[in-house]
């Protein structure tokens, strides 16, 4: 998987759970269901089930031929030679992760509802942006509002792939792709869903009905 591959469509992020069983199968099940890329987000201090969990997901994506992306741990990604690494905003140093990620590595960062920090990130080597909350989050209910025209203020100025991230569900997902955001970050709407395959899928398919005149997405 190389810098230059498109960043597109449903990117998954791991839930919270403590069964670690239960956490493998439902990100098997949103890989089934087309997501494009998987996220490990983990915010426990288990460094064995950390690394338990990634390497276990990063074979997963392998399998699947989908990008694995670790959330805010650099040292994580680089053990498991992940596809990716993504910052916050107070995770870490991005020019110095991108000096100490392999070539080819992407590197993501959160911009919540800042479009100079999307500026920032760039310049220091960000291969993509994140802004959200887009919708208010179950996960981040503190997070401010992020209007949906920093996307096609991201595409235009930046040229860089941009991820919707919060609130998102599959009723308010159309809107947020219609804006321009080349990638949607879900965790509990996809997660919670009876069938993850089936929710995963129908995402996928909101890319697949935009019209054919409506802006290519990013590429790398």
């Amino acid at each position: 998987m190389t810098k230059r591959s498109r960043l597109t469509g449903l990117y998954a992020i791991t839930p919270e759970d403590p069964d670690e069983a239960r956490l493998l199968g439902a990100a098997k099940s949103a890989l089934i269901g087309g997501a494009r890329l998987l996220q490990y987000r983990d915010k426990t201090s288990d460094a064995g089930r950390r690394l338990r969990l990634a390497e276990a997901l990063a074979a997963l994506c392998r399998q699947y031929a989908v990008k694995f992306i670790v959330n805010d741990d650099l040292q994580l990604a680089l053990l498991v030679a992940a596809d990716g690494l993504h910052l916050g905003g107070d995770d870490g140093d991005l020019a110095a992760a991108r000096r100490q990620l392999p070539a080819g590595v992407l590197l993501g960062a959160s911009c919540y509802a800042d479009l100079d920090r999307a500026r920032s990130a760039v310049a220091a080597g960000a291969d993509y942006v994140a802004f959200g909350a887009v919708y208010p989050s179950p996960t981040k209910p503190l997070a401010l509002p992020a209007p949906l025209d920093l996307f096609a203020r991201c595409r235009a100025e930046l040229g860089v792939p941009a991820c919707a991230i919060g609130g998102i569900t599959l009723a308010n997902a159309a809107p947020v792709i219609a804006a321009g955001a080349d990638m949607l970050a879900v965790i509990t709407d996809l997660f919670a869903a009876p069938d993850i395959s089936a929710r995963a899928r129908a995402y996928q398919q909101l890319f697949e009905e935009q019209p054919d005149d409506f802006p290519q997405p990013a590429t790398l």
